[in-house]
């Protein structure tokens, strides 16, 4: 083959992905921007140009700052314990011990299972007159709304999300565990360091970019939450877990707002964008700190 060819050849294998990306990503997004500069109350066929009207109307609405504080909510619940647990618990299945792989796929099974079916099963769990109620009564207490009370429906649904990704991101933990050099751990130990201290001064500095990266999937998954919103709660009661991405479904497709909507979605990936980059910014001034 021609060399003059070749180069364009690692072209060839990209094109595929960027087939794939400009269809199901770009041209979409594109989209959503122009949707949010037009207005479609008057003719849904036939927009016109609206300029900022609805991103004015978004800022001035009580309903999107609700929704934007029950996602900023949702995350606090579930990153920090996703960033953490899952470390803890790779940290575990490091070790050789006997069964280790019945461990693994145990942990590992909630990923594999559709999001549906573990919203579901949860919402049984959760129902008036479920199996944790029929618990909380034994001991004398009285039943919990978990998905009917405001105080407790946020907290039940990130309970869901939470059991969800503790497989996921304990396996990112365990393939980085394995480049972590044993002889610091030695080391370590030589020096009077107890297992917790080995971990913190070996461990948590070797992984803190794959730390970084966890924390900005889970909070990135955490901002988008909707499944498991739609499924148990539909954003109720009284709005306590209407979120920002079910608040643009609602808008979009149970409203008929599809400019409003679009506004949102635009607003939703610059918080997103920002807090990615905070995310990263900070783990990677912590790694290279002297």
């Amino acid at each position: 083959m021609n060399i003059y060819y070749k180069k364009y050849i690692p072209y060839l294998f990209l094109l595929p992905a960027f087939v794939i990306l400009t269809v199901f990503f770009f041209i979409p997004f594109f989209q959503t921007i122009l949707l949010s500069f037009q207005d479609f109350s008057n003719d849904i066929y036939n927009p016109v140009f609206a300029g900022i009207k609805n991103y004015s109307a978004l800022f001035h609405s009580k309903e999107f700052y609700g929704a934007m504080f029950n996602t900023f909510m949702f995350l606090v619940m579930v990153v920090p314990f996703l960033a953490v647990f899952p470390l803890i618990v790779a940290i575990f299945i490091n070790r050789k011990i006997r069964g280790i792989g019945i461990y693994k796929v145990i942990i590992y099974l909630p990923v594999v299972v559709s999001i549906v079916v573990v919203a579901i099963a949860f919402k049984w769990m959760y129902a008036q007159e479920g199996i944790l109620n029929y618990f909380i009564e034994l001991f004398g207490f009285n039943p919990i709304g978990w998905l009917t009370d405001t105080k407790f429906a946020l907290f039940s649904v990130a309970l869901v999300t939470i059991y969800k990704g503790i497989g996921y991101y304990m396996m990112i933990y365990l393939s980085a565990l394995i480049g972590v050099p044993k002889d610091l751990y030695e080391a370590a130990q030589t020096d009077g360091a107890g297992e917790i201290q080995k971990h913190l001064t070996v461990t948590v500095p070797h992984l803190m970019p794959v730390i970084a990266l966890v924390v900005t999937i889970s909070s990135v998954s955490a901002l988008k939450v909707f499944a498991e919103i739609y499924v148990m709660t539909k954003g109720g009661p009284l709005n306590s877990t209407k979120t920002m991405v079910y608040y643009i479904y609602e808008r979009a497709f149970e409203n008929l707002d599809l400019s409003f909507a679009s506004a949102a979605s635009v607003v939703l990936l610059l918080v997103i964008l920002v807090f990615s980059v905070i995310n990263i910014t900070c783990f990677e001034n912590e790694r290279y700190k002297p």
